[in-house]
């Protein structure tokens, strides 16, 4: 395995790095409220990060992602890439790919997911969707969403023609939860790909957690650096010392998992248990990282307008999105358990 990222991907990550750092200040983020920053997601699209992902692949965007994560910038850049670019990309027919990837490279149209699968949509033999799912990250600022019916099978329903019920997230979203009912859809890839752009959103939000977290540290360590208490800097205190390695190697944990599993995703090679441990990680110990980037800010990080706040935000958001950590490992177990099997058949 090797993750050193290619030129390319190093330039794209220098450049989200850049345009997060530069436009998702906390004064915009502020003024943003639950919704898109339009000037930011514009110049995302304008500079060609959003179409950048289909060639630098699910490691790319996971690097991409991390930039976001640190800022929590307030786009919908990861739902965008994984279940629009690398879901329509891999899985729609050529004349899909034609039709709805530029709107999607440009920002014209912006594609979710309601994922993880809940089996609650029914699909018809006339290709109509019937049922509600629960929350959908960024469904009020989207223009397509890719919805998995009891089946597994996967349909692109466009917005329009569904109901949409806003609905408030711990992380400002913009979710809503959707109603269909006889909803026109159309269908996207064969039976095996609802497990592919699951595998590859798990990642891509294992990955905006590690972004997250680092985030979070990072304000942790430069408060304490100069934050005083009885005449020494918090930093210098042993118990801070320790709360804060053991947050770096819960990041490092979370970025070093995840990178395996994209590559692995990348590669083409069987990545099921690799994807299911980063998402384990970035559930459980992103839980930990945002509580400790928190707790070393004392009274302030409670304060609900400091930018340490929304990392905490985001990061119980993301570990709601992917999952509990006893619900990914058993279905780790399961997998585990099916290989093993297989193996001595």
């Amino acid at each position: 395995m090797d993750f050193t990222p290619t030129e390319e991907q190093t330039a794209a990550r220098e450049l989200a790095a850049r345009i997060f750092g530069d436009l998702s200040t906390p004064e915009r983020l502020s003024a943003a409220g639950t919704g898109t920053d339009a000037e930011l997601w514009k110049a995302l699209c304008a500079t060609g990060l959003t179409s950048a992902v289909e060639d630098v692949g699910l490691l790319g965007l996971v690097l991409l992602l991390e930039e976001q994560g640190r800022t929590t910038a307030q786009v919908p850049f990861a739902v965008n890439c994984v279940y629009g670019l690398l879901g329509v990309g891999r899985h729609g027919t050529e004349e899909q790919r034609a039709r709805l990837l530029p709107a999607l490279r440009d920002g014209s149209a912006v594609a979710t997911g309601a994922f993880p699968d809940q089996g609650a949509v029914r699909a018809g033999t006339d290709g109509r969707l019937t049922g509600t799912t629960g929350w959908v990250p960024w469904l009020r600022d989207a223009t397509h969403v890719l919805v998995p019916d009891a089946d597994r099978g996967l349909w692109l329903v466009r917005v329009a023609d569904a109901g949409t019920v806003p609905v408030e997230t711990t992380a400002p979203w913009a979710a809503a939860a959707l109603r269909l009912d006889a909803t026109p859809a159309e269908r996207l890839g064969s039976g095996e790909a609802y497990g592919d752009v699951l595998a590859a959103a798990r990642v891509a939000f294992a990955g905006l957690q590690a972004g997250v977290c680092a985030g979070s540290l990072a304000r942790a360590v430069a408060h304490t650096s100069v934050r005083e208490q009885f005449g020494r800097p918090l930093a210098t205190r042993q118990a801070v010392q320790l709360r804060a390695a053991d947050a770096h190697m819960d990041t490092e944990a979370i970025r070093v998992t995840t990178y395996e599993a994209a590559w692995r995703f990348d590669e083409g090679l069987p990545c099921a248990t690799q994807v299911l441990t980063a998402g384990w990680w970035a559930s459980e110990a992103g839980r930990r990282v945002v509580h400790t980037g928190q707790h070393l800010h004392g009274g302030i990080g409670a304060d609900l307008d400091h930018p340490v706040h929304r990392h905490f935000l985001w990061g119980r958001q993301i570990g709601a999105h992917l999952g509990c950590g006893a619900r990914l490992l058993d279905e780790l177990g399961a997998v585990l358990a099916h290989e093993e099997k297989e193996e001595t058949a």
